[in-house]
């Protein structure tokens, strides 16, 4: 009787799942520069589990052996720039989608790719598709600039600049407006040809049911932020109003482009340096926290536009930076800011008089390393971070968290689950 009651179960829930309906292939857009590339080194994986609180994380991202996990339901294609130029990678998601010396080559890094896909493939019944375009060093104001932008705008400054500089300033507008909006066009063709052959990429496809764009992230801003040409009133109040109205018409040209009005858009507000403190007010804020707050508000600020509303959301990356490595970071800078002092004799440097030769400095600068950066500290900086500060210092920890930060708001607009 047991044997016939469990084939009768069996039975039953093989026929439940032939009626239920097939899954639409849920596609997700990643685009932006270096930080979407993903500078966080797969040897950094252990300290994610050092804190309690990311430590399910770690376990999603590696299996018990350790190894990184390949997920059978997401798939990734990813185009972006390498030594020769740009290539494509694409396969079932894991670790290694992030910044490559080789495009179609695995690699030994992650972006917000890995942990963005782990957490919308839990939440969806159906396959994922991530269609990521990164390329480091690019600009919203230039290299991305959408169509409905019109051409790149011009400060007065820049060109007084180039004409004190004696350079020819026709030559100089023509190479501007042949490189706007270069890499926005290379993202949009990207992802046509993705879909216009997506069992190339996604072998999960079913072309019955077909698929549908479930969100865009769009992670960048370095060289916007850094951009005092462009941007020369980026200390003042609305010194970075052109690159909010810029992002604007950037969200809705992808839109428009991809047929898909109502797309649900993530801003990943830049979060390098993390929480900015104000010292006693405004007037008593460090110049260069005063530049990033303003870029950080200006990036969110399309967000809080009435057609935008409920559909696009920013996601400060801030609270993700990692306090600890930061600190360490700071005095190892320290470290080769004494190192440049000593080549050069600096006034006030123990090499002022210029008497040190080269063996002399190394050992005089070990010590001074070992008095500033503990063992503790180069052990911990070691395990946590792979690169410079501008790239969250290449840690998985905060690659992972913004990852599923991401997701997480596009999930919160599509209304939770699929």
């Amino acid at each position: 009787m047991r044997a016939i009651a469990n084939a009768t179960c069996f039975l039953f829930l093989f026929c439940v799942l032939e009626t239920l309906p097939a899954q639409k292939l849920q596609v997700y857009i990643l685009a932006g520069q270096s930080n979407m590339q993903g500078h966080a080194r797969i040897s950094t994986f252990d300290y994610v589990g050092d804190d309690a609180a990311t430590a399910p994380l770690l376990a999603e991202m590696r299996d018990a052996k350790g190894k990184p996990r390949i997920r059978d339901d997401v798939w990734i294609a990813y185009l972006t720039g390498g030594k020769k130029g740009d290539g494509e990678g694409h396969g079932k998601l894991t670790a290694g989608y992030g910044a490559r010396k080789d495009p179609t080559r695995p690699g030994d890094k992650i972006g917000p790719e890995l942990t963005f896909g782990i957490t919308v493939g839990k939440a969806t019944s159906g396959p994922v598709l991530i269609i990521k375009t990164a390329w480091g060093g690019k600009s919203l104001h230039t290299d991305f600039r959408p169509p409905s932008a019109g051409p790149y705008r011009f400060a007065d400054g820049q060109l007084a600049r180039w004409k004190s500089q004696g350079k020819d300033i026709g030559k100089m507008k023509a190479a501007k407006a042949e490189a706007t909006g270069k890499y926005y066009r290379a993202m949009i063709a990207y992802v046509r040809r993705v879909l216009a052959d997506i069992p190339r990429v996604c072998p999960a496809y079913d072309a019955d049911e077909g698929y549908e764009l479930g969100g865009f992230v769009w992670f960048q801003g370095w060289n916007d932020m850094v951009d005092s040409g462009t941007y020369p009133d980026r200390a003042k109040p609305g010194g970075y109003a052109d690159y909010s109205e810029c992002l604007g018409h950037f969200i809705r040209d992808v839109r428009k482009d991809l047929t898909a009005p109502r797309m649900p858009f993530v801003i990943g507000v830049m979060g390098v340096g993390g929480p900015i403190q104000a010292a006693g007010g405004k007037k008593d804020r460090k110049r260069s926290d005063v530049v990033q707050a303003g870029f950080r508000a200006a990036m969110a600020a399309p967000a809080a536009r009435k057609e935008f509303v409920g559909n696009v959301v920013a996601v400060p990356t801030a609270p993700y930076w990692d306090l600890r490595l930061a600190a360490i970071a700071d005095k190892l800078q320290k470290v080769k800011h004494m190192e440049r002092t000593l080549r050069a004799g600096s006034p006030g440097s123990a090499n002022e008089d210029g008497s040190m030769d080269r063996e002399q400095q190394r050992a005089w600068l070990a010590r001074y390393r070992r008095k500033l950066v503990s063992a503790e500290d180069e052990a911990l900086f070691e395990r946590g971070a792979s690169n410079a500060g501008y790239h969250y210092l290449g840690s998985a920890k905060t690659m992972a968290q913004i990852g599923k930060a991401f997701a997480d708001a596009i999930l919160a607009m599509q209304g939770g689950r699929r």
